[in-house]
């Protein structure tokens, strides 16, 4: 079995809709869709030996995406969030807690992946306990390029420790609420995101960062350089893992196919649009749809 290119850390969980019941969690919906890019790709998460469990595993497996690292807990439940959308499709979310993904083990076969891996994904949710910020640090110790997706989800973060992952982070992603209060919460003053993206980059000494505005498009530091991207217009389902589909097209463009910078950003604009305009997060999204979208969006 050859070691993945790409490794995701955290959360597996079930997205219970008021009519359905989805696999989901930023990090699996990240690799689900990088893996349907064909990139070699494990997340590394804890799931219940419950009947979620097994049907979370079912559903992974089903794709053909490595099991490898997932681990199962004979005691905690696997983890559920109860979703509900407004009239616009913008989500809330009901996260419970102690689940199986907040007792995430270190063991060796997890660091030997990690550290062969070109690429190690991680968020903000699943260090909502300590348990799992010992395991995340210890990974990061030995990661090479290093991707933090900032999911802030009340009360499940503090500041100080999305903080913390921001300054060992290579690449940070986040979105414009989260810029916002980020800067506020750290002492920032500057008014405009270009400034605040500018002063984050220095504040943390990461290398990149890309913020989602939502229907406003995109804007990503890079290189020294800054790229923006207008909104793309679609009729809103459900934004629901808009954003990790955004991530994903980014990272597989950006780190893996060394696309400019600029059409990186608008293919990732593109399917995060896509995604938003359908249900459920890991919806099927094919290349005609894409190229379709990009000569509208230019």
């Amino acid at each position: 079995m050859s070691d993945p290119t790409v490794i995701c850390f955290g959360e597996i969980l079930w997205d219970i809709f008021p009519d359905r019941e989805v696999i989901g969690g930023a990090p699996l919906n990240v690799a689900l869709r990088l893996h349907s890019y064909g990139v070699d790709v494990a997340i590394i998460s804890r799931i219940g030996s419950d009947a979620y469990g097994l049907d979370a595993m079912a559903s992974i497996q089903e794709t053909g995406m490595s099991t490898q690292l997932i681990q199962t807990d004979d005691t905690l439940e696997t983890g559920k969030v109860e979703i509900t959308l407004d009239t616009t499709g913008g989500a809330s979310y009901q996260i419970n807690q102690p689940v199986a993904w907040d007792a995430i083990k270190l063991n060796s076969t997890a660091v030997g992946q990690v550290r062969r891996a070109p690429f190690f994904v991680f968020g903000t949710l699943a260090v909502r306990g300590s348990y799992n910020i010992v395991t995340l640090r210890e990974l990061l110790e030995v990661a090479q390029t290093k991707i933090f997706d900032v999911n802030l989800r009340a009360p499940h973060y503090n500041t100080s420790m999305v903080y913390e992952l921001m300054q060992i982070a290579d690449f940070i992603k986040l979105n414009d609420e989260e810029l916002v209060e980020l800067c506020a919460d750290l002492g920032c003053n500057e008014k405009e995101h270009t400034a605040r993206i500018q002063w984050l980059l220095k504040t943390t000494n990461t290398e990149g960062i890309c913020v989602t505005m939502g229907e406003e498009g995109a804007m990503l530091f890079f290189e020294g350089e800054l790229f923006q991207q207008k909104g793309i217009k679609v009729s809103v389902v459900d934004t629901v893992g808009a954003g990790d589909s955004f991530l994903a097209t980014l990272i597989y463009e950006l780190f893996l196919n060394n696309t400019p910078p600029k059409l990186a950003l608008q293919r990732a604009c593109v399917v995060g649009g896509l995604v938003a305009s359908k249900k459920g997060a890991n919806c099927q999204i094919d290349e005609q749809e894409i190229v379709r979208m990009l000569a509208q969006s230019k």
